[in-house]
């Protein structure tokens, strides 16, 4: 399975894809996206210095209004 990168304060979201057989790392740090095949975000958190560096190709999911259940959909449709 796939190698997720997940924000530590989704907990549920972390659980429900390690049911489902995913690697799941804990984003604390920029460089803990590194090797993520995708990311969940919380969306709360807002670049002031409008500075971006990439460091993942994969996509970034946004988990803001969402259930655990969904962005576990979310997640198998971006990787398909």
């Amino acid at each position: 399975m796939a190698k997720i990168g997940v924000e530590q304060s989704l907990s549920d979201v972390q659980q429900a894809l390690r049911d489902m057989g995913h690697e799941v790392v804990e984003l604390k740090h920029e460089h803990d996206a590194v090797n993520c095949d995708c990311c969940v975000i919380t969306g709360l958190d807002n670049n002031v210095m409008g500075m971006q560096d990439v460091v993942m190709e994969g996509p970034v999911i946004n988990a803001n209004g969402l259930t655990a259940e969904q962005v576990c959909s979310e997640v198998d449709s971006r990787l398909q």
